[in-house]
């Protein structure tokens, strides 16, 4: 528990350190290659730790330096092998970031307020960096613990030596979701709507009117309030297909003609050529289904849930007739967890949101219609289905194998690691500042 925080708030705190180092000037920790650990992210690592784990863990000055070394380690090595990681890559995730602290804090100023930045860009750049070191560890890791596997007489020895320490893991509760989605699609005419007032505002700006204001006016992008619809891009950016496309088929100071993605209908105007890059302004605007639509896909779905009830049909063949979800209806309408790639979910790690809707359910029961929404526009009524429901429990070999199997090959993993880590410890440039010269590492890292 506490290595997998320490995980999470090595890949995440790192923001922290842009407010600490405006205060002050840092010492330096430890010196790992060409990579410097400043004695602020430590403090500011433990105190991300403590957050993250609502004070129930403590760890020691030497532990925290001792994690972030060997992140430091796989960094440098990570170089020194030529580890690829594509800007896409990282983009993606900082966009990802940015969004999930938005949402998360309320608002990008509290966002910015928080970590210490003046403004967006600032904090993306850090960001950034950030994440291209996360991501070069995380290739690093995966590299050296490719060929690892475990065979089911070691996982059985794993389990056993648990056992035999009365160290057995204890098994949350856990549930799997089965869904009927009904999308709110709008009318022709409110589509039709909303291609024609672009079609309006694209000819007000080429009349003079302020492309700019206009977006902070109108569009339903939900980043315009920072930005004014105005985005930095290239083709690798993690931006919609057509996006792109219409970027990058424009000249400077054209707008293009409306277009459609998932996200809605867009106007684009291209202000600036930059070499590969494109500096470009859109409004977003999505169509609204009207209230007809929205009752009757609501009736609809209370009927479907009603018949399945009375048993006139099954959950499963109702997924495939009615509902819309592409991602679940070929599976009959299986909910993957996205944290852990199966169809289980920890009800105390669950969305609030999906936890309020589901927990008071039995197995094999339905819950009421409810109204969602995508951060793409989409709207939608669904019920979810209980398939199954396990209380929490002390790990058992035969009915928690899998989640054995996982922990038996991560600790294989992680030893790998270690002795990757001692050998590589040897041969790298390491140099630590003497206030930590008492530390008792599990590693030699004063190569003693």
């Amino acid at each position: 528990m506490i290595k997998k925080l320490l995980i999470i708030v090595l890949a995440i705190s790192g923001l922290q350190l842009n407010a600490q180092e405006k205060l002050k000037i840092d010492g330096v920790a430890t010196v790992v290659g060409k990579n410097i650990v400043l004695d602020s992210e430590i403090d500011a690592f433990k105190e991300e730790l403590i957050q993250q784990s609502d004070g129930k863990i403590e760890v020691s000055d030497c532990e925290m330096l001792e994690q972030i070394m060997s992140r430091k380690l796989l960094a440098h090595h990570a170089d020194i092998d030529s580890v690829f990681v594509s800007e896409a890559e990282v983009s993606s995730q900082v966009q990802r970031k940015t969004d999930y602290f938005t949402q998360q804090l309320g608002s990008t100023e509290k966002m910015l307020e928080l970590y210490g930045f003046d403004n967006l860009k600032e904090l993306k750049d850090e960001l950034h960096r950030v994440e291209k070191e996360g991501l070069k560890i995380q290739k690093m890791q995966q590299k050296l613990t490719a060929d690892i596997d475990i065979t089911p007489e070691e996982v059985k020895r794993y389990y056993n030596s648990l056992k035999d320490e009365n160290n057995l893991p204890e098994i949350g509760s856990e549930i799997e979701l089965s869904q009927i989605v009904l999308d709110i699609k709008p009318s022709d005419e409110a589509t039709q709507k909303v291609i024609d007032r672009l079609n309006e505002i694209k000819k007000e700006v080429e009349e003079g009117a302020s492309f700019k204001m206009k977006a902070i006016l109108y569009s339903d992008d939900p980043g315009v309030t920072q930005n004014s619809g105005f985005y930095t891009i290239d083709r690798n950016s993690p931006f919609v297909k057509e996006f792109k496309e219409a970027a990058f088929s424009m000249e400077e100071g054209e707008i293009s003609e409306p277009f459609k993605s998932d996200f809605g209908y867009h106007i684009l105007i291209l202000e600036k050529v930059k070499g590969k890059q494109r500096d470009v302004r859109h409004i977003l605007m999505q169509p609204k289904p009207d209230e007809d639509a929205n009752d009757i896909v609501r009736d609809s779905l209370i009927k479907y849930r009603e018949d399945i009830l009375k048993m006139n049909i099954t959950f499963e063949d109702a997924v495939i007739k009615y509902s819309n979800d592409k991602n679940t209806r070929q599976s009959k309408g299986i909910l993957m967890n996205p944290v852990s790639g199966d169809t289980h979910f920890d009800l105390t790690r669950m969305d609030p949101e999906l936890y309020a809707k589901v927990s008071n359910l039995k197995e094999g029961e339905i819950s009421d219609v409810f109204y969602d929404e995508t951060r793409q526009g989409e709207k939608m009524y669904k019920i979810l289905l209980l398939k199954s429901k396990t209380e929490a429990h002390i790990a058992d070999l035969s009915q928690d194998y899998v989640k054995i199997q996982d922990l038996a090959i991560q600790k294989k993993k992680t030893e790998a690691i270690e002795e990757w880590t001692n050998d590589n410890i040897k041969d790298t440039y390491i140099k630590i500042n003497d206030s930590y010269s008492d530390c008792d590492f599990k590693s030699n890292w004063s190569k003693k």
